[in-house]
């Protein structure tokens, strides 16, 4: 099966809805768990189905956002989702009530209802308008940032395109690029304005329309999160400020001396590492990327060198950065191929490397899983999710000098402190959620002053500087496509690099050991919730401090021990 000869054909929806409520009320007079087995079972290949073809025209989409056909197919998507939802709702109803729940329970696993449950609370057919309006104000949003067209150096550049320019080692050019992005986004900023006002005063709506006091339950119970709610988040993100962002603005001091940059840094001196330039790969020719990739998963495992043969062998990654692609990068699963597949923007800098391994992450935990039924059980909540993708960064360290030649150590050390810093940015975005969600009627200034306040308390290395009006005035935000398109998913990147970091700990001392716990980690996929994930593989809740502040301390320990000598 090769990527590019799937062909795609627009699912019958009405037949696919019509199946799926049929199959509803077969299953409540079904006479035997083998009948009602069955019936599940069809309902799946249903799923099945609707969700390759479904994924696929979003990819494809993804892949040229100026194609008409696919731009179509995502419109009617858009509006004929939350029909789907609906009958899903009125078939997990079904499977809840069944008489033989239980033997569904055993058979598959426990927490499939407790995700089937939190559907059912995040759904009903009052909300249909507005799912279908949100859908389309979010694909408007990234269909905007794919346009983008940034006039940089004589040349025209997309958000990704821009990116090695904004890292490089060529203060002027560095500057110069940060100005070109800003400008861009500060040009586009009344509608990134607009489309953020109209979500949050919709998702609102929709909150109170299923009976809560605002959007923040739904968004939680979106995420499927059984075993934590925002309270949790709450003490998390303050072990944060406790412990990461002392540790973290120390790093940044250090950043400062070593690229003779006077502390707090503007966003364009963040973004250098070292005086001679950041990490880049040993090639940046996406081929060889690729290639190097390959061998990094032959020589990591069995299963994963299955898993790399695959992905490659049939084309299924697209990682060239191109006009008119969207931007950014994921992984999705094609259902009835039961194949992965990797979406990216490659630019010659060290994040290409990172996308083959975090990416390759989560495609690897997914193939894993691939033959587990129900569907969503193939794949863990969001924050566990996190977890296979950055944990299986740190493993690629053994081959860093394959990606990276003679950037390995510098690359090492820029991917460490990263984690360290990047988990207060992360929990700033969640933080700036919870309160925007909590008051939906802010004003865009009043949203963008919070921005700015938040930024004082967990980035307080960050210095604005009036060339950047789009980041001096508290935009920054808005370049998060999270934040527009799944709300309340990026404090999961956060958790995930907490435990992340204890993998970490775990390789350092013994590769071959934390292997096996990542893998056993990874084979329970969705069929357990995250926390009982954590506790199966013998590692700690990021949630309480003490996780946190003893990663956060060990990281700081190696990180102070590098010998900068040779690249500083």
């Amino acid at each position: 099966m090769n990527f590019n000869n799937i062909k795609y054909t627009r699912p019958d929806y009405e037949i696919a809805i019509s199946q799926i409520n049929d199959a509803a009320k077969r299953l409540s007079v079904a006479k035997s768990f083998e009948e009602a087995d069955s019936i599940f079972v069809e309902v799946e290949n249903i799923k099945s189905s609707v969700s390759t073809m479904s994924t696929l025209a979003n990819i494809r989409h993804d892949i040229d956002t100026k194609d008409e056909f696919y731009n179509a197919e995502v419109e009617f998507l858009d509006n004929i989702e939350p029909e789907l939802r609906e009958a899903e709702q009125i078939w997990a109803m079904a499977l809840m009530g069944s008489r033989f729940r239980d033997d569904f329970a055993k058979k598959y696993n426990e927490l499939m209802f407790a995700r089937l449950d939190l559907l059912t609370k995040s759904f009903s057919p009052e909300i249909m308008d507005e799912l279908r309006e949100e859908n389309a104000l979010v694909t408007d949003y990234e269909k905007l940032l794919a346009s983008a067209q940034i006039d940089f150096n004589g040349e025209v550049l997309t958000i990704s395109q821009i990116g090695p320019y904004l890292q490089s080692e060529d203060d002027n050019i560095r500057d110069s690029a940060w100005q070109a992005y800003d400008n861009w986004m500060h040009e586009n900023n009344l509608k990134l304005d607009e489309y953020y006002s109209k979500l949050t005063k919709l998702r609102d709506s929709i909150g109170k329309k299923l009976g809560y006091d605002d959007f923040t339950k739904v968004g939680y119970y979106r995420l499927s999160r059984s075993d934590y709610d925002h309270l949790e988040v709450e003490k998390f993100r303050a072990a944060v400020v406790k412990y990461v962002v002392p540790i973290a603005t120390e790093l940044v001091k250090k950043q400062a001396d070593r690229i003779g940059k006077p502390f707090p840094l503007s966003y364009s001196d963040v973004a250098l590492k070292f005086r001679n330039g950041n990490p880049k790969p040993a090639s940046i020719k996406p081929e060889d990327i690729l290639k190097t990739g390959r061998e990094f998963y032959h020589n990591l495992s069995k299963e994963t060198a299955e898993f790399i043969d695959l992905m490659l062998d049939n084309e299924l990654f697209d990682v060239v950065s191109r006009k008119g692609k969207s931007g950014g990068g994921y992984c999705t699963f094609l259902e009835s191929y039961k194949s992965p597949f990797i979406f990216a923007n490659f630019n010659g800098t060290a994040g290409d490397v990172e996308v083959i391994t975090h990416e390759a992450g989560h495609a690897f935990a997914v193939y894993t899983a691939r033959n587990i039924l129900p569907s969503e059980s193939k794949w863990a909540t969001l924050e566990a999710c996190e977890v296979h993708s950055m944990s299986m960064e740190f493993f690629a360290w053994s081959w860093a000098n394959e990606f990276f030649g003679k950037d390995a150590d510098k690359f090492k050390y820029k991917h460490l402190a990263d984690a360290l810093t990047f988990i207060p940015y992360g929990t700033m975005v969640d933080h700036f959620q919870h309160i925007v969600y909590a008051k939906p009627d802010l004003s865009p200034e009043e949203r963008n002053s919070e921005w700015n306040r938040l930024t004082g308390i967990y980035m307080p290395w960050i210095k604005h500087i009036d060339e950047l009006k789009f980041y001096k005035s508290g935009r920054g935000w808005q370049r998060q496509s999270h934040i527009f398109s799944v709300p309340f998913y990026y404090i999961d990147y956060c958790l995930a690099q907490t435990v992340a970091l204890q993998f970490w700990a775990a390789i350092e001392e013994d590769k071959e050991a934390a292997w096996e716990k990542y893998m056993k980690y990874t084979s329970y996929a969705g069929t357990k919730s995250f926390t009982e994930l954590i506790k199966l593989a013998g590692l700690k809740t990021p949630f309480g401090e003490d996780s946190l502040k003893t990663v956060s301390e060990a990281a700081q320990l190696w990180l102070s021990t590098f010998d900068f000598s040779n690249i500083s």
